[in-house]
């Protein structure tokens, strides 16, 4: 595994970030609880230090399993644990932002219990609430600061002109966007972000899992599942676009001894200079393992080049 500087924090963190999202047993895959427990072990193991999670991820279930698994291991003081708040998980079906001071308090003392510690090394804002003003928000992330429940703050899908007007308030030292080879929206942003001294942390690296090479056809997802709900490119006319770049990624990978699509997906986001780590939502020991492998090896300049130009010419147009 390799490890980069967070950002301003101090922090040393692994590239990849084990993601929980479908650890959570919703809008995923369907797993047995022991099988993402032992994915979660797998990549303490491998050298993975920095794990994602959120309250929102099934109600605090992601938050509980993460916590189990790290208190059975007794490495919670080498790890760096994100977690997130103002964004509630109501009915099992909708998501509900709530930046308010009550709910950030709440969820922050919620969280603490879940994961079985005494702080949170990096806690998010998870979306922007337009009902609370960022004065709010932000002032109740520097009493749980103070207090010493949350060592640094960040946020996730904000714009520059939110980070901006929130970051008067309190520090903000951590961005988590969507950015891969099949979504750069943001890139711009990024690119700001971790030149103000953020730490960039990116979610969907592999695209929801497209980028894996899993998904040749367009499958007919059920409706609550996060790649038919929250992912685009699942869908066409995008869909073939990202086909023609998995001809590429093919490719690439017959001249390389055969890597698999997802360390090239993992390598290639890794490698832009403004990105410090890469969240993954492996549910599995042996995709967890197959995915940090992808830091065994690097991309050249070249091999940079080439793939870069791929994605320009089969998604942008």
């Amino acid at each position: 595994m390799r490890y980069k500087q967070f950002g301003k924090t101090g922090m040393q963190v692994s590239e990849m970030a084990l993601g929980t999202w479908g650890i959570g047993g919703v809008g995923w895959d369907d797993n047995s609880e022991e099988t993402r427990l032992d994915a979660i072990r797998a990549a303490v193991e491998a050298g993975v230090n920095f794990f994602d999670t959120a309250p929102a991820y099934n109600g605090g279930a992601a938050e509980q399993l993460l916590g189990k698994a790290l208190k059975d291991l007794g490495v919670r003081r080498n790890v760096v644990i994100s977690t997130k708040c103002g964004n509630v998980f109501v009915n099992g079906t909708t998501y509900v932002r709530d930046g308010s001071p009550a709910r950030i308090r709440q969820q922050c003392e919620d969280s603490l219990r879940n994961l079985q510690t005494d702080y949170i090394d990096l806690y998010l804002i998870h979306w922007p609430d337009p009902n609370t003003p960022f004065a709010e928000t932000m002032d109740a992330l520097n009493r749980l600061k103070q207090e010493g429940k949350i060592l640094h703050v960040g946020v996730s899908n904000f714009s520059q002109e939110q980070m901006e007007e929130a970051g008067q308030f309190c520090e903000i030292e951590a961005y988590q966007p969507q950015y891969s080879m099949v979504h750069r929206d943001d890139e711009a942003l990024i690119r700001w972000a971790a030149e103000q001294g953020m730490g960039v942390m990116t979610y969907g690296s592999l695209g929801g899992g497209i980028l894996t090479g899993a998904f040749r056809e367009v499958t007919a997802f059920a409706e609550s599942d996060s790649r038919s709900r929250f992912y685009k490119h699942f869908r066409e006319p995008m869909f073939s676009k990202v086909m023609e770049l998995l001809k590429v990624m093919d490719q690439f990978s017959a001249d390389h001894g055969g890597v698999s699509l997802s360390q090239i997906a993992l390598n290639w986001c890794a490698k832009k200079d403004f990105v410090s780590s890469c969240i993954v939502g492996a549910q599995s020991r042996a995709k967890v393992l197959q995915n940090c492998a992808a830091f065994d090896w690097d991309l050249t300049e070249a091999d940079m080049a080439l793939l870069d130009g791929a994605v320009r010419r089969c998604l942008d147009n």
